[in-house]
């Protein structure tokens, strides 16, 4: 087996993580947007589904299309280990406790 195609690519790695930084905050964003609109609406499933079918085109696409570009394994570990901190900051945020309306006053 040939040694270049095993070798991680620097540049691939760090490009996947930064497009995986950006996309995952993205993806996020939406789930949290998503979250909000559903939680008030009478009919929450197509609005989880709608949310869940642009966020998952939106990660994937761009993913598959950083791995058309550069080097895929190089890419994809960035891209997956973007999205797992992005993930961990997410749920650190959601599990932080706020501060109640009586505790201001």
């Amino acid at each position: 087996m040939n040694d270049a195609m095993t070798a991680l690519d620097g540049v691939a790695l760090l490009a996947g993580f930064g497009a995986g930084l950006a996309v995952s905050a993205l993806f996020f964003a939406g789930l949290a947007w998503g979250m909000h609109k559903a939680l008030g609406s009478a009919r929450p499933g197509p609005i989880l589904l709608a949310s869940f079918l642009l966020r998952a085109v939106l990660l994937l696409g761009v993913g598959f299309a950083l791995a058309r570009w550069l080097q895929p394994l190089s890419c994809w570990i960035g891209y997956m280990a973007a999205f797992f901190a992005a993930r961990t900051v997410a749920v650190r945020r959601a599990r932080a406790p706020r501060p109640s309306a009586t505790e201001d006053r």
